[in-house]
């Protein structure tokens, strides 16, 4: 399967994204799994939103809960879930969007790094000149 064909893998999805598809496909509100895994509802949401990543341990009994791989809740390799069932039925234009998207989800990683380089040279210039 290439990337394009891969539903949830890394470039198509985020751990959020098979988070939740997982948590629907099994049939469990958020509310459902946050209760079976101990935690509140609101660090689900975080989770399921890509604010936040969960801890090894709650990864791997949620992993359990869905029924899926531990990489492919990171990754989308591994034991998981197929694409939607209407996946097939998507159009042309439907894939070029997504095909955009990614593109557009690379770009902005890459300026988050760039912003992020900048950032550390100017605290850098920033230092030097309060110590200087």
């Amino acid at each position: 399967m290439d990337d394009t064909e891969n539903w949830y893998g890394q470039d198509a999805a985020t751990f959020g994204d098979r988070v939740a598809a997982a948590r629907e496909q099994a049939g469990m509100a958020q509310k459902d799994l946050a209760r079976r895994l101990g935690i509140r509802l609101d660090t689900l949401r975080k989770w399921e939103n890509d604010l936040s990543e969960p801890r090894a341990n709650r990864l791997s009994m949620m992993a359990g809960l869905l029924n899926v791989s531990m990489m492919w809740l990171i990754n989308g390799e591994g034991v998981g879930m197929d694409a939607p069932a209407d996946a097939d039925a998507r159009d042309d234009t439907a894939r070029a969007i997504l095909l955009e998207l990614r593109d557009m989800r690379a770009d902005l990683l890459a300026r988050a790094e760039q912003v992020a380089r900048l950032e550390k040279r100017l605290r850098t210039v920033l230092d030097a000149n309060s110590n200087g």
